[in-house]
């Protein structure tokens, strides 16, 4: 049976829902919002987060308040085909076309917590699947100008931490070298698939190169290889090559520009639940690893991906640390990886929320 028919005929009543906005200014200096939307029905209320990254279109969503048309009697299914056919951005036109993926994604995961709880039982249960801890990795840029201290001032805290880096080529020589001599770095993000946005980074064939030698057991997430140039530069290196930004269903996988062992499957890209079910038995039917990755979510959402992890990926380089870890200098006292995940009896969510 397709995983996602195990979710499909649950029975969802929603009354109505409301929002709750938070706000947080995180490390890189940048202040996140995001909406935790909150599905009511039967005396119960399921939770997700929209994690899109525009605060203005959270201003708007949280200022026009519960306007969809959201309320019936429906099944896990046919609430989301009702879904496909609205626009979740009443009044207001995001950025980028993926955000509609990200909102469509904070309604599902309330949806599916919801029909869970109202069925009285949980996403693991239904599932039949077990909840193992989750490795996970810390991710961090490395300043402007780019310095070791991101790295050491952590693991002078954590000396067990992993990481996966934003690599730019202003890296100098004893920065790579001092990275090397920490054996902590599990991946390295190029950010070369992303076009027009903030965290563009520019295409250095020859950096790409110099990575990939000094880092040899990393993985290589998200280089541009659009150019011959790049393509060599990789070349002897392919089998390291992970994706993040491009992927958002089984189609784009096929569609990359190398065939990865291993992918970022990250919820809130895919949008709905069918289609993150379907990247997940790809994966597995292909033997083709997978790892998850956050959206600096600041409530409900990280728990769904942790929990996500713990049920289909959990020994990887989840990009997907526990709150607290994103301070230069995390307090004490934080889970260390492997990350206990603790499920709910009941619904989609971690037994902290």
């Amino acid at each position: 049976m397709p995983l996602y028919d195990l979710v499909a005929s649950l029975p969802l009543k929603i009354e109505g829902y409301t929002l709750e906005g938070l706000s947080r200014t995180v490390s890189s200096g940048f202040e996140r919002k995001s909406t935790i939307i909150v599905l009511h029905g039967s005396g119960h209320d399921g939770r997700g987060e929209d994690v899109t990254y525009e605060p203005g279109a959270h201003d708007a969503q949280q200022a026009a308040g519960p306007v969809l048309p959201l309320a019936g009697e429906w099944t896990f299914d046919s609430f989301s085909e009702h879904l496909a056919t609205l626009d979740t951005f009443p009044d207001y036109t995001p950025e980028q076309p993926v955000y509609r993926n990200y909102r469509r994604w904070g309604l599902e995961s309330a949806a599916l917590d919801l029909a869970l709880r109202q069925a009285d039982t949980s996403l693991h249960e239904l599932l039949g699947r077990t909840v193992d801890p989750i490795t996970f990795v810390v991710s961090s840029r490395m300043g402007d100008p780019p310095t070791i201290d991101p790295v050491a001032r952590r693991l002078a805290r954590y000396p067990a931490l992993r990481f996966k880096l934003d690599a730019t080529p202003d890296w100098t020589e004893e920065l790579i070298e001092q990275l090397q001599a920490t054996g902590a770095v599990d991946s390295i993000d190029f950010k070369g698939a992303y076009k027009g946005t903030l965290v563009d980074v520019e295409t250095d064939p020859a950096f790409y190169r110099r990575i990939a030698e000094a880092f040899p057991d990393a993985w290589l997430e998200d280089p541009d290889l659009e150019t011959e140039e790049a393509r060599l530069a990789l070349a002897a290196h392919q089998d390291r090559i992970t994706w993040d930004a491009p992927i958002h269903d089984v189609k784009d996988i096929l569609a990359a520009p190398v065939m990865p062992r291993t992918v970022n499957l990250k919820p809130s890209r895919f949008g709905s639940v069918k289609s993150l079910f379907e990247g997940y038995e790809f994966c597995e039917q292909r033997g083709m690893g997978a790892y998850g990755g956050g959206q600096y979510e600041l409530g409900v959402g990280r728990g769904h991906v942790q929990l996500l992890a713990a049920l289909f990926h959990p020994n990887a380089p989840n990009d997907i640390a526990p709150g607290g870890f994103d301070a230069l200098d995390p307090e004490p006292g934080l889970p260390e990886s492997p990350l206990d995940v603790d499920p709910a009896p009941r619904g989609f969510r971690r037994d902290i929320d």
